[in-house]
């Protein structure tokens, strides 16, 4: 017997509804998908946020602290020969003055600088590891807020390689390594070793 003629449209009927079914829950499910991923933005957004505010706030503290800290300690170096005691970096690295500074200009700026690196501090005041009969303060010069010893700017010179050399005494007749004892008049009395070797 053969079968009845009407199952050929029944069955295509259904396919169509399966087909209008499934379409439904692809809408749907991308429906969710796409509130999922608008949620994860919105998340990923936040943290990105959460992210550079922590980023500011470490930058920020980290120039505040800056400030802290010893700036300038005394230690010892070979100045022409002798050993003697010194003002050096945080680092032990010596210190110099240049006599053609003034308390409030810093003779050495720009290309100079860069054999002679002034010693700067963003923010606070300096502070010294040892008692100093002289004090530490800053200005600002040519260099930025540039730190003084006795009203006299400090540089370190970048013809040393250790903390125990000073191989920036005497250059041009004008630098010399700035010692605890350095006076704050207006002109600059050299170390011992330098007044040696010059005559003075």
């Amino acid at each position: 017997m053969n079968a009845p003629a009407s199952d050929g449209p029944t069955t295509s009927t259904q396919h169509q509804e399966d087909r209008g079914r499934h379409r439904l829950g692809l809408r749907r499910h991308m429906g969710r998908s796409g509130h999922r991923t608008d949620l994860a933005r919105l998340v990923g957004f936040g943290a990105a946020i959460a992210l550079l505010s922590a980023c500011g706030s470490t930058s920020a503290s980290g120039g505040s602290s800056s400030g802290a800290g010893s700036t300038v300690k005394v230690g010892m170096a070979t100045v022409s020969g002798s050993s003697e005691q010194v003002l050096t970096e945080s680092d032990g690295y010596t210190l110099y003055y240049n006599t053609d500074d003034t308390s409030t200009t810093a003779s050495c700026t720009g290309g100079c600088a860069g054999t002679w690196p002034p010693l700067l501090m963003a923010s606070g005041q300096p502070t010294s590891a040892s008692t100093l009969p002289g004090s530490l303060t800053t200005a600002s010069t040519g260099n930025g807020r540039q730190v003084e010893y006795d009203g006299h700017p400090l540089y370190r010179y970048s013809g040393d390689s250790g903390s125990d050399q000073a191989n920036g005494e005497g250059k041009g007749g004008v630098w010399f390594v700035a010692t605890p004892s350095l006076g704050s008049s207006s002109t600059a009395t050299p170390s011992a070793s330098a007044a040696a070797a010059n005559g003075y």
